[in-house]
């Protein structure tokens, strides 16, 4: 069977779609989409003594504080030995973003968001926590988010 792969490019887009055609599933094609999955961003974090392999887009928010980093998912607190500019690095080009100096979001888990006074932002979350977009950050977070 001959594979196809046709590319549609377009910076309007907002995320990468995989579509598959194919008139059979067979174990090629099977161990291809292990493949692709295999690509997703895995972050490690520890939690009583323990360390967890985490998805990075199973997250809600990686917060800094006091020199330390918090990941956030939707019950669980873990932490991690990354920076948070390590962070932004590793899961550039995805629904996260910059929010705050301490914080980085991940717009997927993103619910609602109002206008504060001094043109900052409240989101609140899916699991009901609330977030401060900061006026630095407001522009890409519009962006982003928004658009």
């Amino acid at each position: 069977m001959n594979i196809d792969i046709k590319i549609d490019q377009c910076e309007d887009y907002k995320k990468i779609e995989i579509l598959i055609k194919c008139p059979k599933l067979d174990d090629r094609l099977l161990r291809l989409i292990e493949k692709i999955k295999e690509n997703k961003i895995v972050i490690t974090g520890k939690k009583d003594g323990r360390t967890y392999s985490l998805i990075a887009e199973d997250l809600y928010y990686i917060e800094s504080v006091d020199n330390k980093s918090f990941l956030y998912d939707k019950k669980e607190i873990y932490e991690s030995d990354l920076k948070l500019y390590e962070f932004e690095r590793l899961v550039e080009g995805t629904n996260f973003i910059r929010i705050s100096k301490n914080l980085i979001a991940n717009t997927t888990y993103i619910e609602s968001v109002r206008a504060l006074f001094n043109g900052r932002f409240e989101a609140t979350l899916m699991n009901k926590e609330k977030v401060i977009v900061n006026r630095h950050y407001v522009k890409s977070f519009k962006e982003k988010f928004l658009t």
